[in-house]
């Protein structure tokens, strides 16, 4: 099984992984926070990924990386 892990201090919450995510693997969360102030991604539902890597390819901040595991 494939799924993204975010690195939530590079990220800044810009909601373009969301956005391209074909299968709403991913969200803006509204309760993390990274040391930045920033409200961060997570993988709400990783059980989903396809493994298409469209979000770790559009990221802007490279905080996103598909694992398989």
């Amino acid at each position: 099984m494939k799924y993204p892990v975010i690195n939530e201090e590079w990220c800044k919450g810009c909601g373009i992984c969301v956005a391209v995510c074909p299968k709403q693997v991913l969200r803006v969360s509204p309760t993390k926070i990274n040391k930045r102030g920033l409200n961060v991604a997570e993988a709400q539902a990783p059980e989903k990924c396809i493994g298409c890597r469209l979000c770790e390819t559009v990221c802007p901040d490279f905080a996103i990386t598909i694992v398989e595991g």
